[in-house]
């Protein structure tokens, strides 16, 4: 078997993940903004280097890659999309203008909407009406469109977004006007929406069909040159491409609906951590990820990560399926600063990969969180990325004391210390929005802690939500790159099908939800799945008569008296299903009272099982001499005592299944560094994973922690 590489492309560093059999490496380069792909190709470099390779034996030794990317995540955070035009249904021409008619910020007088993608002289309207139930209102007028290209054609438009009212109940005049686009304009890249977000609702379809066509030409040619690169490198593996639903895709399609990856680059770590808590035989946690620029938080129950059908990228609507992760600006690389209150703040802003903070030495002038943790000793600056990225220690102190120590009257120390509580205290809002909004405690959970940055400010978010504790990876550094090459290939599938729950006909419902899985299963079955690899997932938007939004009840398919299982249809039960969700979500049920539930849409993920590696390894087996680990004793802050100490550092690595350390101590990996806080010890599990947990609470730990604390117990008893 050849190798698997996972990469993950993030706003300061390009991550890796090399598997190679059992055997796990690990590698981060700086990333490029203007052109990813460089970062990506000189991390392959890297790898073919530690091998005494060129980069043309390197490639063709590769089985499979699987790339997460930020590319279209940057298109619209920057603006830097194509040039787009709209066909849309005459009289509708200014839904992407007038939104949802609801102001974002309803007492905000001054706040205006954001600019839409598409200028008004290039939202075209045309003629001719689909009605609500799919029947031919108005034939279409094929002039409209045949000089809506004229002018696309002279305005040089690199994308046209086709989005009719009703067409999700027949899709017959955008497949026309999709047909005299290829003829007329052969070049230019087409999104069509019954083949973008078939479903109800015109705003959510218009703005997410326009944002497919938006990044489409974008990613079009980022992944061409890549393929046409790792081609001519002797690549013959397989290329997937991670999606915003946590699956991945190929590039082919990828290129065909590119608003599916607008927000892939976070979108594996919930994977990664169904892994990681999985293997302690733990169902539920929270995945936090920080990296150089932000901090993600996402919700696992029963080791399912949560999904969302719509959301914003930039305050733009989104309405494809993608992972529940709630991003803030906090990272690493997110600069310090003293508001016109005086009151000191940090981030969003971010310092990124270029500059960077200021102890990278590389022209930054602004303090970063950074280098707050070097001022406080938590980063060695000699080991810093394992030595091959040296830190500036009085650089990062001249920052702090110019920016915001002496602005303050206070020490360096002093102003490091209010940089790191600050930061924490935005994580933990972040990891509340992840929970508490969606009717969960987070006390309840364990984190699974991620990022070459979360490690070391874990501790103090947990004690903040009052965590009794959390799970470092041993690959936490390059997180989404490790679960990326745990995913599956998804194809999501919706058809809106509106009615009331006691009027359905039953067998049209069946049969709606057994095109779908066909759908599902002609995707798959051509890109090279097995059948017997295949698994469907089917869900459905419901709610109570006249409500605006929907809740998402996820349904077995044998309630349909479909699938293996088979069964009956058995409508009370997922009716059950929907009062008990709305209950949890909003506090309150309408069952009592007899109020009409309708459906409004059917959801579908087919899912392709793909060949997964190990990260278990047998050297993880046995406990660690801790004489063996220790490297020295540095001063660093330690939080509980509110000073400095003299705090042990262990190379982490040297740490095996069993191995256990009270806190203060500071645990080093090449591209992380664990601090365990005063009030916290760490065990090693038989992932080699770090548990780390608050001594206070060691009474709530679940059975399998207190296992592998009793294991270590009873050799100490003995002695």
């Amino acid at each position: 078997m050849g190798l698997f590489i996972g990469i993950d492309v993030g706003g300061t560093f390009t991550d890796f993940l090399v598997m190679d059999g059992g055997e796990a490496e690990v590698f981060k380069v700086l990333s490029t903004p203007g052109d990813p792909s460089i970062g990506l190709i000189d991390g392959l470099e890297k790898i073919a280097a530690t091998r005494g390779w060129g980069l043309d034996q390197l490639v063709p030794t590769i089985d499979r890659i699987v790339h997460g990317t930020t590319v279209t995540t940057n298109v619209v955070l920057t603006g830097a999309g194509a040039k787009t035009a709209l066909l849309t249904t005459e009289g509708v021409r200014d839904a992407l203008e007038m939104r949802r008619g609801i102001r974002e910020e309803q007492y905000n007088n001054r706040y205006t909407n954001v600019p839409p993608l598409v200028p008004r002289y290039l939202r075209i309207p045309v003629k001719g009406r689909i009605g609500a139930e799919g029947e031919e209102v108005h034939p279409l007028e094929t002039a409209d469109i045949e000089s809506a290209c004229g002018l696309f054609d002279k305005e040089n438009v690199e994308a046209v977004a086709v989005c009719y009212m009703n067409a999700f109940a027949d899709a017959a005049h955008e497949r026309t006007t999709g047909a005299i686009l290829d003829k007329r304009l052969p070049s230019v890249y087409q999104s069509i929406s019954t083949e973008v977000l078939p479903s109800i609702r015109f705003y959510d379809r218009v703005s997410t069909t326009v944002l497919n066509a938006y990044v489409g030409p974008v990613l079009f040619r980022y992944l061409s040159r890549l393929v046409e690169r790792l081609e001519e490198l002797g690549f013959t593996g397989t290329l997937l491409i991670m999606q915003s639903n946590g699956g991945v895709v190929t590039p082919e399609a990828a290129m065909g609906k590119a608003a599916m990856t607008l927000l892939s680059g976070p979108a594996a770590g919930p994977g990664a951590g169904v892994l990681y808590a999985g293997s302690l035989r733990i169902d539920d946690c929270i995945t936090v990820d920080m990296g150089g620029t932000s901090f993600d938080a996402a919700l696992i129950k029963d080791l399912q990560p949560f999904t969302f059908t719509e959301g914003e990228i930039n305050r733009y609507r989104l309405a494809l399926p993608m992972m529940g992760i709630v991003t803030i600006g906090a990272g690493g690389g997110s600069i310090g600063w003293i508001d016109e209150g005086g009151l000191l703040r940090m981030g969003p802003k971010s310092a990124g990969a270029d500059p960077g903070p200021a102890c990278y030495g590389k022209s930054g002038e602004f303090p970063a969180c950074t280098d707050a943790d070097l001022v406080l000793g938590y980063l060695d600056p000699d080991y810093f990325a394992g030595g091959a990225m040296p830190l500036d220690a009085q650089a990062a102190h001249d920052a702090i004391d110019t920016h915001i120590a002496r602005p303050l009257g206070m020490s360096v120390e002093e102003a490091a210390e209010g940089m790191y509580r600050v930061i924490n205290t935005n994580m933990a809002f972040g990891v509340r929005e992840a929970t508490i909004k969606r009717g969960y405690d987070p006390r309840e959970f364990p984190m699974v802690v991620a990022g070459g940055a979360g490690p070391l400010h874990a501790c103090m978010i947990a004690r903040e939500l009052e965590m009794p504790f959390f799970i470092v990876p041993r690959q936490s550094s390059i997180f989404c790159a490790a679960g990326m090459l745990m995913t599956d290939l998804k194809h999501d599938f919706v058809k809106s099908f509106v009615s009331q729950w006691d009027e359905i006909d039953h067998d049209t419902l069946r049969r709606a939800v057994e095109e779908l899985i066909d759908a599902g299963r002609k995707t798959l079955l051509g890109e090279s799945i097995g059948e017997e690899q295949i698994e469907y997932e089917l869900a459905m938007d419901m709610r109570y008569l006249k409500q605006y939004h929907e809740v998402t009840i996820p349904v077995a398919l044998a309630a349909l008296g479909l699938g293996s299982g088979g069964g009956n249809f058995d409508p009370a039960a997922i009716l059950e299903d929907f009062h008990r969700e709305h209950n949890r979500l909003f506090g309150y049920a309408l069952k009592e009272e007899g109020t009409p539930v309708e459906l409004i849409n059917i959801r579908l993920r087919a899912i392709g099982g793909t060949e997964r590696p190990s990260f278990l390894r047998e050297e993880y087996a046995g406990q660690s001499d801790l004489s063996d680990a220790i490297k020295s004793r540095r001063r660093a802050f330690v939080p509980e005592s509110k000073r400095f100490d003299e705090v042990p550092v262990y190379d982490a690595l040297r740490l095996g299944y069993g191995a256990f350390i009270e806190g203060p101590a500071l645990l080093e990996q090449p591209n992380t560094t664990i601090f365990v806080s005063g009030g916290f010890d760490v065990v090693v599990d038989p992932m080699g994973s770090y548990v780390v947990y608050a001594r206070d609470k060691i009474g709530v730990l679940p059975k399998t922690v207190l296992d592998i604390l009793e294991r270590i117990r009873r050799p100490m008893d003995a002695a």
